[in-house]
């Protein structure tokens, strides 16, 4: 009887936990957990940085090069380099700050496979050419199916004509966010978005949405977050998630 007490008890502290957890928001390591010794943006250390810190998600953005491989890097031109102008080949030769090539989706991927709790957002980077643009949607989205991801992957985009294809051809469960800014969150659900992925600024100036999307059954992420009084606002405003530059900074807040 006294063992199962001491369970009982167990149980309820666990459920009291959880219970003060609810509601918080979840924490996206922008291009990964980068701002920590031996790491870099969107590289393959700021994946495993992110996951050891105990980020929900890991952030990272994505180009297709000319001859279609699929490059994980944010700046359109980084090291004189234009991504999306530029041969796998060229890409592969690109060395980030911390000594790694620039890594493909799959070898990003690959390295997912073996962080199981950590979540991944996929960030398609807005192409000039939407031929192309579109094309990394499928081949992103088959490539995370084929590594079996697609249970731990959502999707965020600048680009219309990419929300559009991503709430087309995404797995049910995956959240789709859109990420400009410049539409309410009637207008992303209408398009087949499922959530809003908005700059704080934008939510400061349209607090309202937080509240529209939720009432939409969509969910709400804040980016880039780095600041502790941003932080303390986006949690007092209840959205969803928050992305940030400085995820143990904002684990300690939460």
């Amino acid at each position: 009887m006294k063992g199962i007490k001491i369970l009982a008890a167990g149980v309820l502290v666990g459920v009291a936990a959880l219970s003060a957890w609810a509601g918080k928001p979840l924490i996206v390591a922008h291009r990964g957990y980068w701002d920590a010794p031996g790491s870099a943006q969107n590289s393959l250390r700021s994946l495993v940085k992110a996951d050891s810190v105990g980020a929900y998600a890991s952030e990272f953005d994505v180009w297709r090069s000319t001859d279609g491989v699929l490059f994980v890097n944010h700046d359109s031109k980084f090291k004189g380099v234009t991504a999306c102008e530029a041969s796998s080949k060229v890409l592969a030769g690109v060395v980030l700050d911390n000594g790694e090539p620039m890594p493909t989706l799959k070898q990003l991927l690959t390295a997912a496979q073996s962080l199981p709790d950590l979540r991944l957002v996929f960030e398609l980077k807005e192409h000039p050419d939407k031929e192309a643009e579109a094309l990394a949607v499928k081949e992103g989205i088959q490539m995370v199916k084929d590594m079996g991801l697609a249970d731990r992957t959502d999707y965020i985009t600048f680009s219309k004509e990419a929300l559009v294809n991503f709430a087309k051809y995404a797995p049910e469960g995956s959240l789709v966010q859109y990420l400009s800014g410049d539409l309410t969150p009637m207008q992303v659900k209408v398009v087949g978005g499922n959530a809003i992925d908005y700059h704080i600024g934008v939510l400061r100036r349209h607090p309202e949405w937080i509240k529209e999307a939720h009432e939409l059954g969509m969910k709400v992420n804040v980016w880039t977050v780095d600041r502790p009084e941003d932080m303390q606002w986006c949690i007092d405003s209840g959205v969803d998630l928050i992305t940030t530059n400085q995820p143990v900074v904002l684990k300690g807040l939460l």
